[in-house]
C-alpha cells in the first residue's frame, strides 16, 4: 500500500527525463554514428535514433499532461520522426491521457498497437525489504562505467559498441547510480538508476543466463531502494513487460516482492514514419 499516491504525470515524467538524459548525453561521435536527436515538445520528450541496431531507442514519452493529446500533436510527433528518416518509433502514453477519439487519431496517423508494459512505483517511506542471502552488490564509479555498460547491453542483446559507449557515458552523470554483481571476479549482473530530485527511476537490469535465479536482481533492487532513500527520494518508479495469458515475467514478481505496486498498464503505440494516405 502507498502512504502517498504518485500521479501518472510524475511516473511518466520520471521515465521520460531519465531516457532523455540517457541519449542526449551520448558522446558526439556516438550521436553521429547512431543518428541521435533529442527534443522536448508539449511537456514530453522526443528521442530519435535513426541507426538503432536494436530498434528500441526511438521513443516519444511524457505527453498529455502539459496539454491534451490531439491529432495535431500526434501529427507533429510523426513529422519529427519522418523528418529524420527514422524507420519507426514508439509512442508511450499513460492510459489516463488517451482522448475519446483516440481510435480515430490512430487511424489518421497510421498508429498501431504494440506490446504493453506495467508501470510500478514504490513508496520510499516504507521500510526496505530484508531478505536472507543474496550476492553482494558493488556500486560502480566512472572507472567501471564501461564494464557496467557492456554487461547491461549484453543482457539486452544490445552489445554494439556505440550503444555501449552511450551507456557508459550515462553512468558518468552525477544523477546516475550504476551497480554490478560479480561471480569469481566476473560481472554477471548489472542495473542502473536515475535520481530526479524527489523521484528515482530504475533503468535496466540484466543477469547473464547461467546466473539467473540466484538472487542477483533482488539484491540489485534492494541496493537501489536503499540508495534512493539516502538520496532523499520519496518514490521510485520502474516499468516492465506486462504478463499475458500463459506467460511469466520474473522481473515483475521480483519488483512486487520488493514493495513495488503496479499503477497501470501502458500500451506502446507504434508510429508509422510513412506519410498517411492523402498527405
Amino acid at each position: 500500500m502507498f502512504t502517498l499516491r504518485p500521479e501518472p504525470s510524475l511516473a511518466e515524467w520520471s521515465e521520460a527525463e531519465a531516457l532523455y538524459q540517457f541519449q542526449s548525453n551520448a558522446p558526439a561521435e556516438v550521436r553521429d554514428a547512431l543518428g541521435i536527436t533529442c527534443a522536448r515538445l508539449a511537456g514530453g520528450v522526443l528521442l530519435s535514433m535513426r541507426e538503432d541496431p536494436a530498434h528500441y531507442w526511438s521513443k516519444a514519452l511524457g505527453f498529455g499532461f502539459a496539454g491534451p493529446v490531439t491529432t495535431d500533436l500526434i501529427g507533429e510527433i510523426c513529422d519529427f520522426y519522418r523528418a529524420r528518416n527514422d524507420p519507426s518509433a514508439d509512442l508511450q502514453l499513460a492510459p489516463s491521457v488517451l482522448p475519446p477519439d483516440w481510435a480515430k487519431i490512430c487511424a489518421e496517423h497510421d498508429l498501431f498497437q504494440g506490446t504493453s508494459s506495467v508501470k510500478l512505483a514504490r513508496d520510499l517511506s516504507l521500510s526496505v525489504p530484508v531478505a536472507p542471502g543474496g550476492p553482494p552488490v558493488e556500486r560502480v564509479d566512472a572507472r567501471g562505467a564501461e564494464e557496467w555498460a557492456t554487461m547491461l547491453m549484453r543482457g539486452f542483446d544490445m552489445a554494439d559498441k556505440p550503444l555501449v559507449a552511450m551507456t557508459a557515458a550515462f553512468a558518468a552523470l552525477p544523477r546516475v547510480r550504476a551497480y554490478v554483481v560479480r561471480h569469481g571476479g566476473e560481472v554477471i549482473a548489472a542495473a542502473g538508476m536515475y535520481i530526479g530530485g524527489e523521484t528515482a527511476q530504475l533503468l535496466g537490469a540484466a543477469t547473464l543466463p547461467p546466473y539467473r535465479g540466484r538472487g542477483a536482481q533482488s539484491a540489485l533492487l534492494r541496493a537501489r531502494i536503499s540508495d534512493a532513500i539516502a538520496a532523499g527520494c520519496r518514490v521510485i518508479f520502474t516499468e516492465t513487460g506486462a504478463e499475458t495469458p500463459g506467460t511469466h515475467n520474473s522481473s515483475l514478481h521480483n519488483m512486487k516482492r520488493a514493495g513495488f505496486v503496479p499503477l497501470y498498464e501502458r500500451v506502446t503505440w507504434v508510429l508509422s514514419t510513412r506519410s498517411p494516405a492523402g498527405k
